[in-house]
């Protein structure tokens, strides 16, 4: 349940970027549905292989590599969907950087909602 919770609101956050910032833009809620999921698998599994394997950079920068990254990946989830387009990686910069911090937010909202359970 908090699973497809987030998934529906972090589909929203992602139809507000595109409100917000003229760089992102989206056709309509399914193609926010789609564009937040492949997100998610790319958070998932492709994020965890890329800061393994830029570790001396993203260290050198103090961490601000991270930010590319991100940007990478939202940028490269646009070039693979219809509905979903980034006019450059400035745009997917801006945009992947309000994409999280509005993301954060609801995961924030959901562990109040939904706070973890102890196993006895």
């Amino acid at each position: 349940m908090k699973l497809i919770l987030k998934w529906l609101l972090c589909a929203g956050a992602l139809l507000l970027v595109a409100q917000l910032y003229s760089g992102v833009q989206l056709q309509n809620f399914s193609a926010a549905l789609i564009a937040a999921l492949v997100l998610g698998l790319f958070n998932t599994l492709l994020r965890p292989v890329l800061i393994v394997l830029t570790l001396p950079i993203t260290v050198v920068t103090l961490g601000l590599f991270l930010f590319v990254i991100h940007a990478f990946m939202f940028w490269a989830a646009s070039g693979m969907l219809d509905g979903f387009a980034v006019t450059g990686f400035e745009a997917a910069l801006i945009g992947s950087v309000l994409y999280s911090l509005l993301c954060m937010l609801i995961d924030s909202a959901l562990e109040q909602l939904f706070p973890p359970q102890r196993l006895h």
